[in-house]
């Protein structure tokens, strides 16, 4: 793995929270079995661009648990505005038994031209629950993604702490190792140590017989304190999928490196100074995007996460 590289964005996002509505309302068409999500609007999206009061906004939509069955639908942009009006219809065709095991979630990103799109909120459905009778539009009220757990007590915190987010963009990795002839089947795995459950947990699809894959992912934590980012390490490794078990390429952890986490010693606290000097450069410089490319390499300590 060592001539291979992952190319990264980070940024800590503290002054973007997730706020504001989305009007939408949910159908199911019996004659052509397509289950319908009619996305009205938005209001009271948060500003992305500070310096010129906008946000482009569009809202994307996922059935789950499997993303990457169904695919994702996506509504057009709506450019400099943060209430979006969209009226549009997004269709999946789907048995009605079928979509009753899913759930439903629906987020609003900000679009930006290089692809670093930024969360704005997100509201999840548990379809078995839902009321199909009701196919009049209301309003929901955008949520933020995934919190990770406070590891101090709370009485070793600040009483009003400044809480953030932490996007990483995960653009491509390059020269992976030629495992076939056709190349690899890859995806690249993250969790922020030292939590390894599926709240941590996420992952990009699958692009298949590449050896410079591009992935194009962002990835958003909320709930950082500012004194968590010392303690706390991005771990994202590459991963070439199997049917039976999937190999691993390589990986990067993105920390401080001192091999302490909450005054714990841990194994897996060991970034490189490229590391982290990406993440210190990170913690240096709120609510901008850092680049990096950065080499996959072997991991101590890896273990065999969900």
């Amino acid at each position: 793995v060592s001539n291979s590289v992952l190319s990264v964005y980070s940024g800590d996002f503290g002054s973007v929270d997730a706020q504001g509505s989305v009007e939408f309302c949910l159908d199911y068409d019996e004659k052509n079995r397509e289950f319908q999500i009619f996305v009205s609007q938005c209001k009271e999206l948060a500003v992305v661009d500070e310096k010129k009061g906008r946000s482009d906004p569009y809202v994307k939509t996922y059935l789950l648990p499997d993303k990457a069955r169904m695919g994702k639908r996506k509504t057009a942009v709506k450019r400099k505005t943060t209430s979006p009006v969209y009226n549009e219809v997004l269709r999946y065709k789907i048995d009605k038994m079928v979509l009753l095991i899913q759930k439903l979630n629906l987020s609003v990103w900000h679009n930006d031209p290089l692809g670093r799109n930024s969360f704005l909120g997100e509201m999840e459905v548990d379809l078995a629950s839902w009321d199909w009778s009701n196919t009049k539009p209301n309003w929901y009220a955008l949520k933020s993604r995934v919190r990770i757990p406070q590891m101090r007590p709370i009485n070793q915190r600040p009483k009003n702490p400044t809480s953030g987010e932490v996007h990483i963009w995960v653009k491509d990795t390059k020269d992976l190792p030629q495992l076939r002839p056709s190349g690899v089947d890859s995806f690249v795995k993250c969790y922020v140590l030292p939590d390894t459950s599926k709240k941590s947990y996420q992952k990009t699809r699958v692009i298949k017989k590449d050896l410079n894959p591009v992935f194009n992912h962002t990835i958003v934590y909320d709930g950082f304190h500012t004194e968590d980012l010392k303690d706390a390490c991005v771990e994202l490794t590459v991963w070439d999928h199997e049917k039976l078990s999937n190999h691993f390429l390589g990986g990067i952890r993105l920390g401080v490196g001192t091999g302490y986490s909450y005054g714990i010693a841990v194994d897996w606290m060991d970034s490189t100074q490229e590391e982290v000097a990406f993440w210190q450069e990170m913690m240096a410089t709120p609510n901008e995007w850092i680049e990096s490319s950065l080499p996959l390499r072997s991991l101590a300590g890896r273990r065999k996460f969900k």
